[in-house]
């Protein structure tokens, strides 16, 4: 990455109250802000249908809440940062005041300031706040950011893209998966295109399934209005899950642009099967309907685990498993690639299971290959071998990962739309998810720290899961 400066920005902050703005927007504009990532001139406007108080208590809470999520804060960075930071009051009928404030500072900070216009507010509110901004004339030249979930099904995706046309071109669109900014996920490309050890066995001749599982031992956590209105299934499969997928899956990029990375990806998408209900459970964690904003009759999913295919030659007859879900037995983020046994059990190697390559999407990447070798002795007998690699433990000390919201702020202020979700891409997965909200499978409980329903454990056959530090 280069680290030219980019130009002067005007952050524009929906939501900016909100939890995502609390946990990851602010704590990356002042990691960003800190390591000299930041315009040298900018200014952040927070926006809402409320009033956070006076000027004063807003930077307040927002300093509070850096201090209280950032490691050893540089007091000086912080003011700064707080320095620039204002808000106005705007929704959907109304966003004059917001309007001028931007106008003004677009006059201080000079012609060539960007305008970066970050949405972060509930799928029903997203259209009402598009309109406003074209109608203030906001979105002219500017940048915008969507959060997920692109719409709740395919009707809902094509109304929200057809809003967002209405005011911008598709080049001025960013719809952010903090997944993808992952370094880890990035670092799937890597492994598999610059190594000729690999790149050959990525395929149905070589590999027998692939894992994708996204557990967390957290339950909803006071987000019950958000659940209720989404569900698992919308908030994870058709976004961060299949996104992944789209990068396990793809066939080599021409070039690592945005333009060949995300025609690569929009072929996978296209390639997949529309999803089977027969082969989807939906769980929901017993206490659910206990939480904070949730129906006592609540039948929404808090866990979601299916069977999905690609049919391209090279993935032709793999199966996908795809699984996650709230208060598991464990929180990972993995990638598992599960390669064909050879046709002769010479040595006996069935009962100790195939070789596996094992992908974990942290923050900091970290690889293992299990393969069976002989174990020392006077006989020929087998043990399991594990290979592990860790880039933060191996890697040099100046090369620390950038947090996914961090690098994703940055891609925008340069114009690079790489790491995010095209509309062809968003409007093809719920092609492949509709038919699981037409015909959505039965919710079943699961206890807290299980693995899910028994059905979602049966489904990855005589294998079964490669469930974390098994």
């Amino acid at each position: 990455m280069s680290e030219q400066r980019p130009a002067p920005q005007i952050f524009v902050l929906f939501g900016a109250t909100g939890d995502l703005a609390k946990r990851k927007l602010f704590p990356g504009l002042y990691r960003l802000a800190a390591a000299d990532r930041l315009p040298a001139d900018y200014a952040i406007i927070g926006s809402g249908r409320h009033s956070p108080g006076s000027a004063d208590e807003f930077r307040g809470t927002v300093g509070e809440g850096l201090r209280d999520s950032v490691d050893d804060i540089d007091e000086d960075v912080l003011s700064d940062l707080l320095g620039r930071l204002s808000f106005e009051v705007s929704d959907g009928d109304d966003g004059s005041e917001l309007a001028e404030a931007v106008r003004t500072a677009q006059k201080r900070l000079g012609d060539d300031a960007q305008t970066l216009i970050y949405l972060s507010v509930p799928p029903k509110a997203m259209q009402p706040m598009i309109t406003m901004l074209g109608r203030e004339r906001l979105t002219d030249g500017a940048r915008l950011v969507v959060e997920k979930p692109f719409g709740t099904d395919l009707e809902s995706a094509r109304d929200l893209d057809a809003a967002l046309k209405d005011v911008v071109s598709e080049d001025q669109v960013y719809r952010i998966d903090h997944f993808i900014g992952k370094e880890a996920v990035q670092n799937i490309l890597a492994l598999r295109f610059a190594n000729g050890l690999i790149e050959p066995a990525w395929h149905r001749s070589h590999l027998e399934s692939v894992q994708i599982d996204v557990p967390e031992e957290l339950t909803i956590e006071g987000r019950g209005g958000f659940y209720e209105s989404t569900g698992c299934f919308r908030d994870m499969i058709s976004t961060h899950l299949c996104q992944v997928l789209g990068f396990v899956a793809m066939e080599p990029p021409v070039h690592l642009d945005a333009v060949s990375l995300r025609n690569e990806k929009a072929k996978v998408f296209e390639a997949m099967r529309p999803l089977d209900p027969d082969r989807v459970v939906f769980g929901q964690y017993e206490g659910y309907r206990d939480e904070e904003g949730v129906d006592g009759d609540s039948a929404v999913e808090t866990f979601v685990a299916l069977e999905a295919f690609v049919d391209t030659e090279r993935w032709q007859g793999v199966p996908f498993y795809l699984r996650t879900g709230k208060a598991l037995g464990g929180t990972r983020r993995t990638v598992t690639l599960t390669f064909r046994s050879p046709p002769m059990e010479r040595f006996g190697a069935e009962a100790m299971g195939p070789n596996q390559l094992v992908l974990e999407l942290t923050d900091s990447p970290q690889f293992e290959v299990r393969m069976l070798a002989k174990r020392p002795g006077p006989d020929l007998v087998l043990m399991p071998l594990d290979m592990h690699l860790d880039l933060a433990a191996d890697g040099d000390s100046d090369d620390a990962p950038l947090e996914a919201y961090e690098r994703l702020l940055l891609d925008v202020m340069r114009g690079d739309q790489t790491l995010f979700t095209r509309a062809d891409e968003v409007d093809r997965l719920w092609q492949v998810c509709q038919p699981v909200l037409d015909s959505p499978p039965q919710v079943r409980p699961y206890a807290r720290g299980s693995w899910g329903p028994d059905e979602a454990v049966a489904l990855a056959g005589a294998a079964g899961w490669r469930l974390p530090d098994e």
